[in-house]
């Protein structure tokens, strides 16, 4: 201590130390007047629920307090404990501060913050308040977890109503779910500029670090689209895996896709979401080429990367075409049959797959989270007046669905043109129903789909009040059902026989 605070008084500047767990400076760090940088620390790895294995101890000169980025640093960096130690005048240390992390509680601090009035007042075991807290924090985020390693904090940022800031943060915890994360933490900031570096503003950053230390997560889910500036970023800062949600998106669709239509699609989706991300360069490098101007030592690793994304993305394209030329001649003969079309859409989860079991006796999986089923199912279903029609359940829709997965899915929802009906499926009982209906309707508009009949079938019914149900079915001009209680399907059966009928005398 009167080393380093008789050096920090001669050359005016601050002067740290990082020292590890068994007492030995790992780095001498020379900062300016009023502030340190810490050192890019990866080779430190951390164990499960463990701090960085270092603790700083640096100098103050001009008699200020332990700072906000003091406190920033030891949470993004995730150091065992950070010191202060005041310098006077004279060159001798004076006062002596240190801070250390605290475990998440209701109304309980995020950092404790301790202060002797010299040297001699110190009575602290480095060694035993390391482990203690580290052994509190494995208390507070309740020890190694079922979903070890997959624990996640998910950031909203929201400049609107309280209703729709609600709706956003639910819906990217389903999604996290869905993907198989056990969400830690959520945090709201309103931002209203964005930072081009961060995207969260500085008190964000501390918010977001501190959450990382305390709730032991590996991944941070922001709910919007990220540059690849911000990810590299926010990576740096947190040391964590930084996902934004159309990569969450992509994930749970490279999951759930079965077919080879549907792994194509995904595959074209994430090649077209990562190609800007792999970084910019000049065009016309983009292939070296023999002759004046195109000699040299080869392709970069980034051009050659580029280059492959882009051959990939040719060749699936390529096989999606083969795909839907096979869709096609299918829908031809089911044409040439006059056989009725019936297309089952809607927001995801809201029960497309469940009907289209009831319906047709048939076994798609079904689970309670999104984007369970991706692959569109096609199955015949006969009707009590003998009728026979053919029904197709699609992709669910999502709000921001990306448009790489658009552009992925337009030959699967080409599917949807030849529909004679639509049944439009709505999760009655969620509290966000207008919202998807509203989702799903521009969906539909945008792909020119608004003018095919549609029944507004609004399922669930069993996780309503009866008569709330049949209101609600009233106001909305629908059918009220429960697609895992077959009895109710039989207003929806009748109004699409009524349908069908009325279709083919026109």
């Amino acid at each position: 201590m009167r080393q380093i605070a008789s050096l920090s008084k001669d050359i005016s500047k601050q002067i740290a130390l990082l020292i590890n767990r068994k007492g030995y400076v790992e780095y001498v760090i020379i900062g300016t007047h009023d502030r340190i940088m810490i050192p890019d620390l990866a080779q430190y790895r951390m164990g499960h629920g463990r701090l960085r294995g270092l603790r700083c101890v640096h100098t103050h000169l001009g008699g200020e307090p332990i700072s906000e980025e003091d406190l920033t640093d030891m949470f993004s960096v995730r150091l065992d404990i950070m010191v202060v130690v005041q310098v006077g005048n004279d060159g001798i240390p004076g006062e002596i501060t240190y801070a250390y992390v605290l475990p998440k509680g209701e109304n309980k601090p995020k950092w404790a913050i301790e202060t002797v009035s010299d040297i001699g007042q110190l009575r602290v075991n480095a060694e035993e308040l390391i482990y203690s807290i580290e052994d509190e924090l494995g208390r507070g985020y309740g020890g190694t977890a079922v979903h070890d390693g997959h624990k996640a904090i998910l950031v909203g940022i929201t400049d609107g109503s309280k209703h729709f800031q609600n709706f956003s943060m639910d819906e990217l915890e389903e999604l996290a779910i869905s993907d198989d994360l056990v969400v830690t933490e959520k945090i709201i900031k309103r931002v209203n500029k964005e930072d081009p570096r961060f995207f969260l503003p500085r008190g964000g950053l501390m918010e977001l670090a501190i959450a990382a230390v305390q709730t032991n997560c590996d991944y941070i889910v922001f709910d919007t689209e990220l540059s690849p500036t911000q990810v590299k970023n926010l990576t740096d800062f947190t040391e964590l895996r930084i996902i934004d949600r159309t990569q969450l998106i992509l994930d749970i669709f490279s999951r759930r896709a079965v077919s080879k239509e549907g792994k194509i699609q995904v595959e074209l989706a994430q090649l077209k979401y990562l190609l800007p991300r792999l970084g910019t360069m000049n065009t016309a490098m983009s292939r070296l080429t023999g002759g004046i101007g195109g000699r040299g030592p080869g392709e970069t690793k980034l051009e050659i990367n580029r280059r492959r994304a882009n051959d990939r993305i040719t060749k699936l394209k390529r096989e999606l075409k083969e795909i839907s030329k096979q869709r096609e001649y299918r829908r031809f003969h089911r044409r040439r049959n006059e056989l009725p079309v019936i297309s089952i859409v809607g927001y995801t989860n809201a029960g497309k797959s469940t009907l289209l079991n009831s319906l047709t006796d048939s076994s798609v999986n079904t689970k309670n989270r999104m984007f369970e089923t991706l692959d569109p199912t096609t199955r015949r279903l006969r009707f009590p007046k003998e009728y026979e029609a053919v029904i197709t359940d699609t992709v669910g829709f999502i709000r921001n669905l990306p448009p790489e997965l658009l552009d992925a899915f337009a030959s699967t929802l080409e599917e949807l043109r030849d529909a004679d009906i639509i049944l439009h499926v709505v999760d009655g009982a969620s509290p966000y129903m207008e919202e998807h209906i509203k989702v799903v309707n521009d969906l539909l508009e945008k792909l020119s789909l608004n003018l095919i009949p549609e029944v507004m079938v609004i399922n669930k019914r069993d996780l309503m009040e009866k008569d709330a149900a049949d209101e609600l079915a009233k106001r909305m001009g629908g059918i009220a059902i429960s697609a895992i209680d077959p009895p109710t399907l039989n207003s929806l059966i009748e109004k699409i026989e009524h349908i069908i009928e009325k279709t083919a005398v026109n």
